[in-house]
């Protein structure tokens, strides 16, 4: 069938994006769903640092590919052996597909799918096979999703059946937003009540860490940002403190407020920068959680015997540590009651056609969630 969608050809093109363009908005082919797959009709994408990061050549990816992985849609096509979903189920993608059999999967731990991992690397769906192609070429997937398109062509293993009350714009950020940065502090962390948390980066990522720090009652909660404005919102959402990143001493300034630094620290600004603030905030005997995604090329330098001396621990977070078939629903269902207000991410919507303005936007730090609207 014949889709529109937004194809990256070449990463690295300069802002501003508007001018550059390096997102193409064209008609390409979608082949029908092989066994497993499931045709989704989107109606909603999220617009993501991860998505930005391919575009500005510091997460590689295999050229030319559709992008877009934080999605909502209806099911309109089932591939054969899909039984468990419906023509018409509302839908949300995630974007590490779960094999189920792999050692990661195994033992509860589906962000870390073997096969999954490689199959978003290579820009195929987990099967290996890719579905989108332009005169006659085929095109990569992104994270096994390609959200940016009227259609997309998934893997069974890469969606999660939510509640049709839920607007299409409010359901797409639970696939990437909410489940990495409240799966950070719930799942990761495991953060008791009452403990002491700062978060650093308060993009959509970082604002729904915050947001479930509140959930789990932490009794201090520190926002560290560059934007006056998301730290007026961290403010409003229950941070009980805000920093400005770019003075000079802040993390003096932290560690004085907070009488020695705080005993969860949460980076989410996927900056080395960041990464050494969170380390040097983070209290003797504390937990620094990172969920950022900076340029492979980025290394993070700490002294051995602080880690020994002050019994540290330093944890990654993919995927929230999230298993997305539990942990989608449960926090739709925090929203729904109240307690995990992530409406106040969005940042408005716009048509496919504008999203290198949308882009423009992510990058001057100016939004939180903004949505493609099918």
């Amino acid at each position: 069938m014949k889709i529109r969608a937004a194809i990256l050809d070449t990463m690295g093109r300069p802002a501003p994006y508007e001018v550059s363009r390096p997102l193409e908005i064209g008609d390409i082919e979608l082949d029908p769903p092989g066994p497993g797959e499931v045709l989704v009709q989107m109606r909603a994408a999220g617009l993501c640092h991860s998505d930005l990061s391919v575009i500005d050549g510091n997460r590689p990816r295999p050229m030319p590919m559709v992008l877009g992985h934080e999605g909502s849609g209806i099911v309109e096509e089932l591939g054969e052996g899909v039984t468990d979903l419906a023509v018409g189920d509302h839908v949300v993608t995630t974007f590490v597909p779960s094999c189920g059999h792999c050692a990661p999967c195994l033992n509860a731990r589906p962000a870390l799918c073997e096969p999954g991992f490689a199959s978003n690397t290579a820009g195929s769906l987990i099967s290996g096979a890719r579905r989108l192609h332009r005169r006659g070429k085929e095109l990569n997937h992104h994270l096994g999703v390609s959200a940016f398109a009227d259609h997309a062509v998934v893997s069974r293993l890469s969606l999660v059946r939510v509640d049709r009350s839920l607007s299409f714009e409010e359901a797409a950020v639970f696939g990437c937003a909410v489940i990495t940065g409240t799966g950070a502090v719930v799942n990761t962390a495991r953060l008791p009540p009452e403990r002491s948390v700062a978060v650093i980066g308060l993009g959509g990522v970082g604002i729904a860490a915050l947001l479930g720090a509140r959930v789990r009652q932490a009794a201090v909660i520190v926002a560290v940002d560059l934007s006056p404005s998301k730290l007026a919102l961290a403010l409003e959402l229950g941070a009980t403190h805000a920093f400005n990143a770019a003075d000079a001493n802040v993390a003096e300034a932290i560690r004085e407020a907070t009488h020695g630094g705080l005993e969860y620290v949460f980076e989410m600004a996927g900056a080395v920068k960041a990464m050494d603030l969170a380390y040097r905030i983070t209290r003797r005997g504390g937990t620094t959680v990172t969920s950022g995604l900076p340029h492979p090329s980025g290394l993070f330098a700490v002294p051995h015997v602080g880690i020994v001396a002050e019994e540290r621990t330093i944890k990654g977070s993919y995927l929230g540590s999230c298993v997305p078939s539990r942990d989608i629903p449960r926090y739709i269902e925090w929203y729904q009651d109240g307690k995990l207000p992530v409406n106040r991410l969005l940042s408005g919507t716009m048509p496919l056609v504008d999203i290198n303005d949308g882009f423009d936007k992510l990058a001057r730090g100016e939004v939180l969630r903004q949505t493609v609207l099918f």
